[in-house]
């Protein structure tokens, strides 16, 4: 993994959570969110399985309904039984305080809250509301988000503060008074949980916008004021290509200035699509910027005129699905694979090249080439693959690679190896 030059990580308080970490210094944890109903146990568990398996750390589901709420302690059971460790998160709104005082079971299966100051009450019952969630948390020793959504200000905390740039001799633009709104919710938010009992490492925050300039502009300022572990994302990014651009430039950015300590990408799904593409992209961000690596990524040519045939195109999504297949497999059995590189190259111009450097890499051949595809490992030519198996040929090559490269566990741990 090549890392970013000059990186420096904002220095924030580590949030336990289950057995992950947040801030603190630790890898950027990526996490997803289920789109099921939440008493449909089935379903609800279903997704969250697949989503863990995806490479989610961690699975927030909504908390909306009593038999939401009821369902919570089941569907965490039958996680457990079917060896899915991915700590669950409860996303509340309005009703979070009756929810985890009604149904302690939900709260204490729960690995973190997720709560919104923005509608956890209104007018006098705001501070009790809080108060209550707080409590719970703190008695059961449970982390929090403290998620602020420009789209659910506190209507009567903007308007204070629209009052008071009112009153200012040269007023501030709309937007700025709003991002100062987000930022002093959250904190102020996280002060006074504070003040209830919960300690700072139990406490993770977050000041969602749907922009990328805006979501830059309030998280460099709310690093600036504070050392919480920090939650990214878009609140909602869009669909398909707008919604992994704007993802990758607004969260882009942000990280390599150091700035975040969990990620998700908010996208919504094609009709019919899989939940899973928020949790690839997000580890995409991560590992193509160098802050992490997940999977092996494969290096392929965009095509042009010298390579009519999508032979080569066919191949490169073959190998990228076929090794975050293997992945699940080789991350028990052969640690570090998630480093190799791997490159599917489609005529002579750049294909060795390239091909070279990876750590395996096959330069099939373009439009009126030889029909012949010379395979490098670690930069040297090792065989020329013909035919109509190159495809199966080339794997085979690739898990040669990773047993010679990549060595299992088991092997590790030997007293005398």
């Amino acid at each position: 993994m090549t890392s970013i030059p000059n990186y420096h990580r904002r220095d924030t308080v580590g949030v336990k959570v289950g057995a992950v970490t947040i801030g603190a210094g630790q890898p950027i944890v990526v996490q997803s969110m289920t789109n099921t109903d939440t008493a449909d146990i089935a379903s609800t568990t279903k997704q969250v399985q697949q989503l863990a398996a995806a490479g989610s750390e961690l699975v927030r589901v909504t908390v909306d309904t009593e038999a939401a709420a009821a369902a919570i302690p089941r569907i965490r059971e039958r996680l457990d039984a079917l060896g899915c460790q991915a700590p669950l998160i409860g996303d509340f709104h309005y009703n979070g305080h009756t929810l985890l005082t009604k149904y302690p079971d939900c709260a204490e299966a729960l690995a973190k809250f997720r709560i919104n100051p923005g509608n956890v009450g209104f007018g006098r019952k705001k501070d009790q509301q809080f108060s209550t969630m707080i409590e719970v948390a703190a008695r059961l020793n449970k982390p929090i988000r403290i998620g602020v959504n420009w789209g659910s200000l506190d209507p009567a905390l903007v308007a204070a503060k629209m009052d008071e740039n009112a009153a200012l001799a040269v007023p501030k633009e709309a937007f700025e008074v709003t991002r100062d709104a987000l930022i002093s919710s959250a904190i102020d938010s996280a002060t006074r949980a504070e003040e209830l009992g919960l300690s700072r490492d139990k406490i993770v925050l977050s000041c969602k916008v749907s922009g990328v300039q805006e979501l830059i502009a309030v998280y460099s300022e709310l690093a600036a004021r504070c050392d919480y572990a920090l939650h990214l994302g878009l609140t909602e990014a869009g669909m398909g290509s707008k919604g992994i651009v704007s993802s990758t430039a607004a969260m882009g950015y942000l990280l390599q200035q150091g700035i975040g300590d969990t990620i998700r990408v908010s996208l919504t799904p094609e009709p019919g699509g899989d939940r899973s593409k928020e949790v690839v992209v997000a580890q995409e961000i991560l590992q193509t910027i160098g802050l992490r690596s997940f999977t092996p990524l494969v290096t392929a040519c965009p095509g042009c005129g010298r390579t009519t045939s999508t032979v080569f195109q066919e191949l490169a999504e073959d190998i990228q699905a076929y090794v975050r297949t293997q992945m699940p497999i080789w991350r028990e059995t052969h640690p570090g694979v998630e480093d190799m590189s791997l490159a599917v190259m489609g005529c002579v111009v750049n294909g060795p090249g390239e091909s070279k450097h990876a750590n395996i890499g096959i330069s099939l051949p373009g439009t009126g080439e030889t029909p012949a595809a010379p395979v490098f490992v670690d930069g040297q030519k090792v065989t020329t693959l013909r035919g109509d198996s190159i495809a199966q040929e080339f794997k085979s090559l690739v898990n040669d690679y990773v047993e010679k490269n990549y060595r299992p566990v088991s092997e590790i741990h030997t007293p005398n190896g």
